[in-house]
């Protein structure tokens, strides 16, 4: 399996076994993301070369606007796509076997966790996982510290508040907040 295949496969909401040839993939994706966030976080970068290391761990070129204070980790980055004029604040996770979408314009806040996998409930399967992706629109702002769950959708010009946890998707100019976090209010601008 390339890892084309898989990540297509990943994206596609399948659930990768433990043990299995898609399994040694992600293992093998984990090892490069390691090396390149070892690099991304063991020492001081000037901001074009962050983009180009973070262009390196995502196999997609970042435009000149995009920003991020390190460290940031995860144990993919190949499935992780950023828009224009977005910044990412320090101690982020993305788990983006799933597949993490980021548009243009986003605020993602320091410590902010974004997980697209969920192991399996029987015991018995722990190791599979199943995957699920997360779109963050356009304009979007996540608060510190915000944790968002595998397949849920932010829709563009929303805000989510520090240390909520989003497990449903939130509307497009909203506030949300809490944990689970909830519809606070509508944008009005």
């Amino acid at each position: 399996m390339t890892e084309k295949e898989f990540l297509q496969y990943a994206s596609g909401g399948n659930t990768i076994k433990a043990g299995s040839a898609e399994h040694a993939v992600m293992h093998a994706l984990s090892q490069q993301a390691l090396m390149i966030t070892t690099r991304i976080n063991g020492s001081y970068h000037k901001p074009d070369e962050i983009r180009q290391l973070m262009s390196e761990l995502t196999g997609r070129q970042l435009d000149d606007s995009f920003g991020m204070f390190p460290p940031f980790y995860t144990d993919c980055g190949r499935n992780i796509s950023i828009g224009k004029r977005t910044f990412i604040n320090m101690g982020c996770t993305f788990q983006d076997w799933g597949g993490i979408e980021i548009g243009d314009d986003c605020l993602i806040g320091h410590n902010c966790t974004i997980c697209t996998v969920n192991h399996s409930q029987n015991p018995y399967n722990r190791g599979d996982m199943a995957c699920s992706p997360v779109k963050i629109g356009n304009r979007v702002w996540i608060g510190a510290n915000v944790t968002i769950l595998p397949g849920v959708s932010v829709g563009d010009g929303a805000i989510i508040a520090a240390g909520a946890v989003v497990n449903k998707n939130v509307e497009p100019d909203t506030i949300a907040g809490g944990v689970p976090a909830r519809t606070i209010k509508k944008i009005a601008y």
